[in-house]
């Protein structure tokens, strides 16, 4: 784990197993073990299994260094790696002592922090009543920094931080392997099996911001889980079940009576759906109807099933403009699936004496929770509970999920807790093992002018051909709306303003996707192809002698770091901010270094500095990236 940032001077985990397991080879050796003699056929055995995993790990090993040779290397890992040992060797009787590593925020606090001083001072004088000040400690620590590649010097400040200062040669080298190798992702470990279960409207209603937003976001947590090499599984829980489709059968049959052989031409189905449910409300006859519906369609009687898929396909047509439109890939699942499985999953919770009959339903109360979950309805009928049993433990046992997320709206957070807890009561899955999480996010909130548009109208140097101008209207439209939700801290809930969405100044995708096209357009003004660029990256050294441009290095090579805690705590919101970031740093570099100098007279260009070109190239390399993770399309031109 220690090794996952696949570091040149650190032992992976593959090479510790692979010097014990020669070690253990000799050591049957010694016993005679490829001797003749049948009493050691055991050892034999024994020493077959071991080389043929020394083996397998060796070529194991092989396939890591080379795939870590292009990662991403994440320089805050490397850096927790270095003091993690410092501190083991400083204090080596101390259990997990705190380990904090984070960038500076000031230059001349240097490039990053390691302030874990101060935590051990407070644990010595707790555990053991040792008194020592943090700076002792901090000396004591950097003492025993191992030689690594990264850190240039350190320094102790205050009461005991420890400012780091990185090797401008080692960050030169990290540029140097991004651009010619492309952004690649950071090492992480072992590939992971991820379900991901967003969207989820309702058949026969209208998708709602809440839907949208859960889309979106996601759409986007999948792509990141994608581009770190998990094998990621998108679902769509659609609410395609339920007695609903009782007075829309019943309604169906009413208004096209010919529906089995004619398609029926439904066009607007929400009228349809308000038509059916005010019958529903008001007509006796109509109401019992739709019930004998309900049971006819949860016996699988094949008109009804035709039925119900009719009305479903009418759904999943104006879904599908939606998907579209957002470029979302996603894999139908609803409700429906898990219907046959319900009756197991009610057995296993009674075989286990979970159940409790309360007024002839049947409800399992589960610790640290006061509303017991209902698994069958006093009628015999099945409800949401049940469901998302069914669905919980479909992941975790068919589908084999190592990481299951939840992209559902914070109002069902209790009952989505109260369902995964129950999961772990019955042993489906050990919390320890599989992660199992509500990515929950807040309601989208109107505004009064939401619908007042203004018109913004600038001067445009260069006209657009019709094909770029749609692109360019494409990109800007939803990537507007995608990054208006994802820029968000996902928790909380905000106002949809199309004015904040499309303002091309602050953190918004219109002046990003606009700085992206004037990055990408400084090289093409310069005259340099994609293949000089290619070339220059092999033989030119990035030089970051100017404040500015050792800046804007770093930030580039922060990208690993954002994207490790987002796969730790789901906030999206965060590489929204870094995107923001390193564009205004880009800002503050182009303001500053001259890329490509021309004469002032004839504006004919005299002189190219080509490591600021590439540092340009690095800049576009990672936004076209978190662009692609985020789900928006930047264009070379706008």
């Amino acid at each position: 784990r220690q090794a996952r940032v696949g570091s040149a001077h650190c032992p992976s985990t593959a090479e510790n197993e692979i010097k014990l397991l020669s070690a253990e080879i000799e050591r049957l050796k010694n016993f005679g073990c490829l001797g003749v003699s049948p009493s050691l056929e055991g050892l034999r055995d024994e020493n077959a299994k071991l080389k043929y995993r020394l083996n397998f790990l060796k070529k194991s090993l092989q396939e890591e260094r080379s795939k870590s040779t292009k990662s991403m290397i994440n320089i805050n890992s490397c850096l927790q790696e270095i003091f993690g040992a410092a501190i083991q060797a400083a204090y080596p009787d101390l259990e997990n002592p705190p380990l904090v590593v984070t960038p500076s925020q000031q230059p001349k606090f240097g490039d990053y922090q390691c302030n874990s001083a101060m935590g051990i001072s407070q644990i010595l004088l707790k555990t053991r009543e040792q008194k020592v000040s943090p700076r002792e400690i901090a000396e004591k620590i950097v003492k025993n920094i191992p030689a690594n590649e990264c850190i240039d010097k350190v320094e102790i400040a205050g009461p005991g931080f420890i400012n780091v200062h990185l090797r401008k040669d080692f960050v030169s080298k990290q540029l140097s392997s991004l651009l010619i190798n492309g952004v690649q992702p950071p090492a992480i470990g072992k590939r992971k099996k991820v379900v991901v279960d967003f969207s989820s409207p309702n058949i026969a209603k209208e998708m709602h911001v809440g839907h949208l937003r859960s889309t979106i976001i996601g759409e986007s947590m999948s792509r990141l889980f994608e581009f770190v090499g998990y094998d990621v599984l998108r679902l769509n829980h659609l609410g395609d079940w339920g007695t609903q489709f009782g007075m829309l059968i019943a309604h169906l049959q009413d208004k096209f009576p010919d529906y089995l052989s004619v398609s029926p031409p439904i066009g607007d189905l929400q009228a349809f759906y308000k038509e059916s449910k005010q019958r529903f409300d008001t007509e006796e006859e109509f109401k019992k109807r739709a019930y004998q519906c309900v049971v006819l369609l949860q016996s699988k009687n094949p008109d009804f099933i035709k039925a119900w898929n009719l009305i479903c396909d009418v759904s999943r047509r104006e879904f599908q403009k939606i998907y579209n439109c957002l470029d979302i890939t996603i894999v139908e699942r609803g409700e429906s699936f898990y219907h046959d499985m319900m009756k197991d999953i009610v057995k296993e919770f009674e075989d286990k004496g979970f159940v409790q009959v309360d007024d002839g339903r049947k409800v399992v109360f589960v610790p640290g929770f006061s509303v017991p979950l209902t698994i069958m309805k006093s009628d015999g009928g099945y409800t949401y509970d049940t469901s998302d049993l069914a669905a919980l433990k479909h992941r975790l046992c068919e589908e084999k999920g190592d990481i299951l997320i939840y992209v559902v709206d914070s109002g069902q957070s209790v009952h989505l807790q109260t369902v995964f807890a129950a999961g772990q009561m019955i042993g489906w899955y050990d919390p320890k093992v599989t992660r199992v999480a509500h990515a929950a996010f807040g309601v989208v909130l109107g505004e009064d002018n939401m619908y007042v548009a203004h018109q913004k109208k600038k001067p445009q140097k260069k006209v657009l051909t019709p094909e770029e101008l749609k692109a360019a209207q494409t990109s800007v439209a939803f990537g507007c709306i995608k990054y208006a939700d994802l820029s968000h801290n996902r928790l909380n809930d905000y106002v949809f303003s199309f004015d904040k969405m499309l303002d091309d100044r602050g953190n918004t995708a219109a002046y990003l996707l606009y700085a992206f096209t004037r990055i990408r357009a400084i090289a093409r003004l310069a005259n340099i192809d994609e293949q000089m660029l290619r070339k220059a990256a092999r033989e030119e050294v990035l030089v970051l002698d100017h404040e500015k441009e050792w800046k804007l290095g770093k930030c580039i090579l922060r990208f690993p770091e954002i994207l490790q805690k987002i796969l730790e705590d789901l906030l999206l919101h965060t590489l929204c901010d870094y995107l923001y970031e390193l564009a205004t740093t880009f800002t503050e570099f182009y303001d500053s270094c001259y890329c490509v100098e021309k004469d002032r007279q004839t504006g004919q260009i005299v002189k190219v500095n080509m490591w600021r070109l590439l540092l340009c190239e690095a800049t576009a390399t990672i936004m076209a990236k978190g662009f692609d993770i985020l789900g928006i399309k930047p264009v070379q031109r706008m």
